[in-house]
């Protein structure tokens, strides 16, 4: 197999039709770990949004059990990817995303800021910043945005952008309008950054959490509160990252895929995980909220409010988002 052999089966098979496809084979054997570390800085941003980073904070979950959110969050995510939106695995993942989220009053502004960040923050790690040791094509990136359209709609948020450009904007516009600093956010983040040190062998960590703060961009070291990282780590972390992408260049290409699931970061379930079981389960909802299923004129199908559980299939969710009615 030819180090360009996955990039060219990728221009073999159509953007909108087999995107999914597409971003199995881009995150699984062409940039396994950039586009882990791409989604995981997707979502450390959104800590700085106000209403997210509270959020976090007041669950505490995030603050006092960090890997299980951790690994709940890659392993819901992986099935989803790697099984698919239909029934079986995949499904029982998006299905149990979205209990979680309808326990919370989250707005759809801000669930389509999440949103863009997925869509937006792979191309900016591998394009934008050049740590990628090949650039994402239009095509790729056109596939990539469809994936995440897709996955939107299954979560049944409202008004998501048709194009890249179009989810560019709405994550550039979103920071420059809701960033800012809060106690919940700043210990969100906190307590990532040091589970991401953790990963580490002692040794390294007193140099990892430097380096990994140099690789935040300015908008979030002021958001976050942050001494600004020097220059000499600047350069560091930018040069390293920038170094690995070339040595990768000409490494031979990934034929087994490498799912989340068999990360060594992963800890939690050393026996086994059940998706439909992981995550939260929140007794009553500490935010008043009023979830409602919509109903798509196209098709007459149902879809979920923003964060809404699927209703089972022949089944019918009642009005209020209830049990189903038989």
């Amino acid at each position: 197999m030819k180090r360009f052999d996955w990039r060219d089966r990728i221009h073999e098979l159509d953007a909108e039709a087999d995107c999914e496809q597409i971003v199995r084979i881009l995150a699984t054997h062409e940039f396994p770990w950039d586009i882990e570390q791409a989604l995981g800085l997707a979502l450390y941003r959104t800590y700085a949004v106000p209403s997210v980073g509270e959020l976090l904070a007041y669950t505490r979950e995030f603050t006092e059990r960090t890997q299980h959110r951790y690994d709940d969050t890659a392993l819901i995510l992986n099935d989803i990817m790697e099984h698919g939106f239909g029934p079986g695995r995949g499904r029982d993942a998006l299905r149990r995303m979205n209990q979680m989220h309808r326990s919370y009053d989250i707005s759809n502004d801000d669930y389509l800021y999440v949103l863009s960040t997925f869509v937006v923050m792979p191309v900016r790690w591998l394009n934008d910043y050049g740590y990628g040791w090949r650039r994402l094509s239009d095509h790729e990136i056109a596939a990539s945005t469809n994936y995440y359209r897709k996955l939107g709609k299954h979560m049944g948020i409202k008004d998501i952008p048709e194009t890249y450009a179009a989810f560019y904007e709405l994550y550039d516009n979103y920071e420059r309008d809701h960033f800012a600093y809060t106690d919940g956010g700043r210990a969100v983040s906190d307590s990532t950054l040091e589970l991401m040190v953790d990963f580490y062998p002692a040794w390294q960590r007193p140099l990892v959490r430097p380096f990994t703060k140099a690789l935040l961009d300015d908008r979030l070291i002021r958001a976050f509160d942050y001494p600004e990282p020097s220059r000499f780590w600047r350069a560091a972390a930018n040069g390293a990252m920038k170094g690995r992408a070339k040595v990768v260049r000409f490494m031979p290409p990934r034929k087994e895929p490498r799912w989340a699931r068999t990360s060594p970061n992963i800890q939690t379930y050393p026996d086994g995980y059940d998706p439909s079981r992981i995550g939260t389960f929140p007794q009553g909802c500490p935010v008043p909220h009023d979830m409602r299923t919509q109903m798509v004129p196209a098709t007459g199908a149902q879809v979920p409010a923003p964060g809404e559980a699927l209703p089972p299939e022949g089944s019918e969710r009642s009005a209020d988002g209830g049990a189903p009615q038989h």
